[in-house]
Formats: C-alpha cells, sequence, structure tokens
C-alpha cells in the first residue's frame, strides 16, 4: 500500500515542470471546460463569445458609438481580426460603423435595435451558463477567485486597460 502511495506521488511530481507550470495547466484546463459550455450557447444564437462581447460593450455605450480601436482595447480577449469580425456583425445588422467627417480615419461602432434584441434574448440562457460553469462557488468563494485572477494578470496588463 505505501508502494502505491509513493508511486502516485511521483508521478503527480512528473507531470509538471512547476508549481507555476500546474497552476496554468489548471487555468487553462479550467478555461477549455467553462469555455465549452458558452460555445454551446453562443452557436445557438450564432454568435462567438468574442462577437457576443462585443455587442455588450456596444450596449453599455448606448447610444453612443465606440471607436473602433477603443472597443478592440476593452475586448475580455486579444481579436487580431476585429475588422472581419464587426463585418459579420454588421452583415447581420446588428451593429453599424461610421466614419465621422471630421476624421476619417477613425471607425465609430454603435448596436442597432438588432443587436439589443439579441442580447435580451441570450440573457436568461446566459444567466443559467454561467450558473452551470460557476454556481457550485459559494459568493465569497467567486470573490476570492477574482481576486486571485486580478492579481495574477495583473503585471500583466497594459497600464491603461479597464481590467486593472
Amino acid at each position: 500500500m505505501v508502494m502505491t502511495t509513493q508511486k502516485t506521488r511521483s508521478t503527480r511530481t512528473v507531470r509538471f515542470d512547476s508549481l507555476e507550470q500546474e497552476v496554468f495547466l489548471n487555468m487553462w484546463r479550467t478555461y477549455d471546460r467553462l469555455r465549452m459550455l458558452e460555445d454551446d450557447l453562443f452557436s445557438r444564437f450564432e454568435l462567438t463569445p468574442q462577437q457576443y462581447n462585443v455587442l455588450r460593450l456596444l450596449r453599455a455605450a448606448h447610444p453612443e458609438s465606440i471607436p473602433t480601436l477603443t472597443l478592440a482595447n476593452q475586448l475580455v480577449s486579444r481579436a487580431p481580426d476585429i475588422t472581419r469580425m464587426l463585418d459579420k456583425l454588421e452583415e447581420r445588422r446588428l451593429i453599424a460603423r461610421v466614419r465621422p467627417a471630421e476624421n476619417r480615419r477613425v471607425v465609430n461602432v454603435q448596436i442597432q435595435s438588432a443587436g439589443v434584441e439579441l442580447l435580451d434574448e441570450i440573457a436568461g440562457a446566459l444567466e443559467e451558463c454561467h450558473y452551470k460553469q460557476l454556481g457550485h462557488l459559494s459568493a465569497t468563494e467567486l470573490r476570492r477567485l477574482c481576486e486571485l485572477l486580478k492579481a495574477a494578470r495583473e503585471p500583466h496588463e497594459v497600464e491603461e486597460s479597464h481590467w486593472k
């Protein structure tokens, strides 16, 4: 029996090069498991999580518009091809893009009524999704987890990030 315990410990040690690697891989695995539930939800509405995030940010600014670069900087994760993502949302008439006459280099993005309606339609299912993802944790545990995640990424955030 002792040998089994010994073998389990040494196997566990070999699985990771360091405690930092173990934590990182655990975060990655957690993201993957939680993201599966989110992907299932958004696919029902023919959206990606990134597209949902864009609509969410635009609704928060509504009725104002947001410059494309500002919008890209506010996203949860980087969007290397935000133009293509916005193209798809515009094709569905969920957003509109406007170039101000005073500065044609800037492109402002604004949510349309169809985008607001889609977010309203998603709201209940999204709340259920978040509950499935994290509802087994207490409010205290969720707050602590949030604090730890913020602390982990803080040195890697750019100074102007609103995620700080």
